[in-house]
């Protein structure tokens, strides 16, 4: 039925593993994962690394920034838990990585960081317009999920500067009407973050061609099934 449908995982598999770190993604694509949503951010050396938060404290009980912390330094105080984008490259091992880039000001090093592991082909890019516009300015060719969270279509001078392949909307916005109306327009359109069995199976008879959830072996099940 969706032949070309992407299940992406939320942060890896969040719920069997902590969100963000290499087990969590490892174990999402042992899952079936046809690609694993990565949250980047920069250490205060700059070195790309997986966050969503802008402190430690939700997940590691740090309260702080992680723009304040050196590489090294987050390293010792999450005992090496917060891998870097770089890590993350490598324990995908071939598999695709969804970098949603929460701060702009980190693109041009993910996007680098990408280029140095050879892994342009398996990553692509979510975010703001002002986060995609700097991923857009760093590599003309990135593969981009432009993140709006309106039914009002982008401006078309936005579309023209991005260059986006997907548009990516949060789940309740998604309708048949707004994925025809992307088709049309020669866009793809993913949809952020299912996580019950209705909402996925509204979103993939709507016509979706991604879904990103915390729940990957329910929705795999669904799209296989």
């Amino acid at each position: 039925m969706h032949t070309a449908f992407t299940a992406v995982a939320h942060r890896g598999d969040p719920y069997v593993h902590r969100e963000n770190t290499l087990p969590s993604i490892r174990s999402a694509l042992r899952a079936g994962a046809g690609a694993v949503e990565i949250d980047v951010r920069l250490t205060r050396d700059g070195v790309p690394v997986l966050l969503h938060d802008v402190t430690l404290e939700r997940l590691w009980g740090h309260t702080r920034l992680v723009g304040s912390l050196s590489a090294a330094e987050l390293r010792a105080l999450t005992g090496g838990g917060v891998p870097t984008l770089a890590e993350a490259l490598a324990a995908a091992d071939g598999g695709r990585l969804f970098v949603d880039l929460p701060d702009a000001s980190a693109a041009p090093a993910a996007v680098a960081e990408v280029r140095a592991a050879g892994a342009q082909g398996r990553v692509y890019y979510c975010g703001s317009p002002a986060a995609m516009l700097a991923v857009r300015r760093a590599d003309g060719d990135a593969e981009i999920a432009l993140t709006w969270t309106t039914l009002a279509p982008p401006r078309v001078t936005l579309l023209a500067e991005v260059r986006p392949r997907w548009l990516n909307y949060r789940f309740g916005l998604v309708s048949e009407e707004l994925v025809a109306r992307n088709h049309a327009d020669g866009l793809l359109v993913s949809a952020w973050t299912a996580d019950t069995r209705r909402t996925m199976r509204r979103l993939l008879r709507a016509g979706v061609d991604s879904i990103t959830t915390n729940r990957i072996g329910t929705l795999r099940s669904l799209v296989t099934g």
